[in-house]
């Protein structure tokens, strides 16, 4: 038996973080880079929050506080679910970790058990399925492609359900495929989890903030609300107040589950950043107008990569209805030679050879869960997304 947990070994290392480090050592090697690889907004922090952050610094913030976070932000979140999304909840019902994967990690491994099953929906953000086997649980995927629009359809659902499923993760709108569900579309799935009442419902919406096209966010404990006592909402700053490296995530769920991802992060961490945490009370309590202009800024991006990429280039790219994610088929394109001799047998084929010989930095569909994509994060600015989709498509016309 090897010295390494068994746990470890079920658990495959993060495609995202090994890609986006590639590309960094390649430019530190004097290659030009342009990574689209990684999940982060390319805005800086706003000064208000950053002004928090020193404040509290100033004022001695800098003790350990509640394991779950200062009364002053579980109420701010508390008072954000409220406002924004018509749960009504109090601070007893919220919870802060160091990070929203902090609190899906913490929910997980407090509620599941070897043979226990969570259904996930296919594409996948790559953490869900390794968090889910590190705790000795299967996951059960119910594919979600291109021929829906990346959505969950009811009836995929409904099948993917057994006795032994305990979770559903529900990511909206979606990393990596962009798809946002409507209040209409939530009511469908919402119906077929009314019928299985041992299931419960982990929804990630930590691009709640990035929908596009004048479209409305919806979450389904909003949408269903007798799904409620079975739904743990998860949020963070990361996405939505470019807070990526505070590391602040929250949800509000049943005091019993939240009770016991107390008891877990006693354990573990503790107390997310004292100082991230009031920089975070500013984020939610203060000024949110700056939002709008960041998702318009957002939906431009969006439109230049989506139109650049089904330019004649041999891939087919959705329009995806929020999050900073396009998520194209190249499908057409395998089974043939780069222009630099690279056999494209494979997505992560062709995002490597992409990478090699253009210096553009994608995250291939496979470890999403779905073959023959790619992830391209528009997080980037304009002239870089235009110079991107120019080698994208030098790239593309190159294969034979």
């Amino acid at each position: 038996m090897g010295f390494l947990s068994e746990a470890l070994e079920r658990v495959a290392p993060s495609a995202t973080v090994a890609i986006s480090q590639k590309a960094r050592t390649m430019a530190q090697e004097g290659r030009d880079i342009i990574a689209l690889s990684a999940g982060e907004p390319d805005f800086d922090t706003p000064l208000h929050v950053r002004e928090a952050a020193i404040r509290a610094m100033a004022e001695g913030k800098t003790r350990y506080t509640n394991v779950d976070g200062i009364p002053e932000l579980k109420e701010a979140v508390a008072a954000k679910f409220r406002r924004d999304n018509g749960l009504d909840v109090t601070a007893a019902d919220c919870f802060v970790a160091s990070g929203g994967k902090q609190i899906i990690f913490n929910a997980l491994m407090a509620t599941l058990n070897p043979g226990d099953e969570v259904v996930v929906p296919v594409p996948y953000w790559v953490s869900y399925p390794e968090i889910v086997r590190l705790c000795g649980a299967e996951p059960v995927f119910a594919v979600a492609d291109d021929t829906t629009g990346f959505k969950l359809k009811p009836e995929v659902l409904e099948a993917a359900i057994t006795p032994k499923t305990k979770w559903l993760i529900l990511n909206t709108p979606s990393n990596p495929s962009g798809a946002a569900y409507t209040a209409e579309e939530l009511k469908g799935l919402a119906a077929v989890l009314l019928r299985h009442p041992h299931v419960h419902i982990l929804t990630d919406d930590i691009y709640e903030v990035l929908v596009y096209d004048g479209g409305t966010f919806a979450t389904i404990a909003q949408v269903e609300p007798t799904l409620q006592p079975r739904t743990l909402t998860m949020n963070g700053v990361s996405k939505s107040h470019a807070m990526t490296g505070w590391r602040i995530g929250y949800c509000t769920g049943p005091r019993h589950i939240l009770g016991a991802m107390l008891k877990l992060q006693s354990q573990s961490t503790t107390n997310p950043s004292s100082i991230a945490q009031w920089a975070a009370v500013e984020a939610l309590n203060g000024p949110q107008e700056f939002l709008a202009d960041w998702r318009q800024v957002f939906q431009e991006r969006r439109d230049l990569v989506v139109k650049g990429l089904n330019a004649n280039t041999g891939l087919d790219c959705l329009v995806p209805e929020g999050a900073f994610y396009v998520f194209p088929s190249c499908k057409r394109l395998l089974g043939k030679t780069s222009a630099g001799g690279k056999q494209l047998d494979n997505d992560e084929d062709f995002v490597m050879a992409l990478l090699e010989e253009t210096g553009v930095a994608l995250v291939h569909g496979t470890a999403f869960g779905l073959p023959g994509h790619f992830r391209l994060s528009y997080a980037a600015s304009n002239a870089e997304l235009e110079e991107a989709v120019a080698r994208i498509q030098g790239f593309c016309a190159g294969i034979r």
